[in-house]
């Protein structure tokens, strides 16, 4: 028989990413709606080894979602891969009453998830990421406004590039995964894009792609580089040697993080959370919630963490395609 759930945690792990105060919220209010009792954990796991706990009820989230960021604060912790530290994190949490545990975050927060399931906690994982790259879903909390971020301020550096006859190198977000990148190579229209999954080092092809614009009429030329490759001053400085082109390197950094998250985020983010706390109030524990073929499901987590994901080749494709000079 499934063990009743009389209280519920909530953490958010690793990056943050619009929409998670969401997908709080709707743990918070879906928790209280089932007659269940919420505890907010700050600082995600460091903040569980800490005992920095506090009781959470509807007014706690008030005016809350449509804040970028998380009102639990995040944190990485690395002593959380260790099984001394996980088995604290089980007994605080036991400490505390909380026999279920909602986990906001990416695969590394699913990880430590899983360990206390282990643990006898029964906890349920919410993807929350900006990089999408969660191989059991085809939606992560926070992408759908990063990716807005993005392709804005690309949009205002094209504006400037053409007024100066200028390339510009736009670095975006995603240290091992380019979907950021690729998504605003095809809505920006870029002339080149630089994914980590399928980096070649080939500059010489970049160079050739440039010239030929500047032949064609062209009067600006950009170039999305994702994280994961980076070094965009060093590459610009080279370009423009090989070129004569003025080129310069914009790196967007974490204010692909922030912002008022979209309604998308909004609205998908308290889903899951919401789900979350169904699934825990059905007494089901090592499962995430995803999103697949236009319907919210979930997984048990064991199954997620060993599934791939990798970009998808006709996008990669189209995005070469719709350049002018190919």
């Amino acid at each position: 028989m499934a063990k009743e759930i009389n209280t519920i945690g909530v953490l958010t792990s690793g990056g943050d990413a619009p929409g998670m105060n969401a997908a709080i919220r709707a743990v918070v209010r879906r928790a209280i709606h089932n007659g269940k009792k919420v505890k907010g954990i700050k600082r995600g796991y460091a903040g569980l080894l800490d005992e920095e706990i506090i009781d959470m009820d509807r007014f706690s989230v008030s005016d809350i979602i449509s804040r970028g960021g998380t009102i639990l604060q995040t944190a990485r912790c690395l002593e959380f891969k260790e099984d001394e530290y996980q088995q604290k994190g089980a007994d605080i949490c036991k400490k505390h009453g909380i026999d279920g545990l909602v986990v906001i975050g990416g695969d590394g927060s699913f990880k430590g998830a899983q360990k206390l399931a282990a643990k006898g906690i029964n906890t349920i994982g919410v993807p929350g990421t900006i990089d999408l790259d969660i191989a059991c879903t085809e939606y992560t909390i926070g992408f759908d406004t990063a990716v807005n971020t993005a392709m804005e301020a690309i949009d205002k550096i094209r504006d400037t590039s053409s007024s100066h006859d200028r390339c510009s190198i736009v670095e975006v977000m995603g240290r091992g995964a380019g979907y950021i990148a690729l998504w605003c190579a095809i809505a920006n229209g870029a002339e080149d894009v630089l994914l980590p999954e399928r980096f070649d080092f080939d500059e010489q092809q970049i160079v050739n792609h440039l010239i030929a614009g500047q032949k064609l009429g062209r009067n600006n030329h950009i170039i999305i580089n994702a994280e994961g490759i980076g070094h965009s001053a060093s590459l610009a400085k080279r370009i423009e040697a090989a070129t004569g082109v003025e080129t310069r390197a914009t790196i967007l950094g974490h204010m692909q993080r922030g912002g008022s998250p979209t309604c998308k985020d909004r609205v998908y983010a308290a889903t899951m959370g919401a789900r979350a706390v169904d699934l825990l109030c059905d007494g089901k524990s090592n499962r995430v919630v995803g999103y697949r073929h236009g319907e919210f499901v979930d997984f048990d987590i064991d199954e997620a963490l060993a599934m791939q994901k990798d970009l998808d080749e006709y996008q990669i494709e189209l995005a070469k395609s719709l350049t002018t000079t190919r």
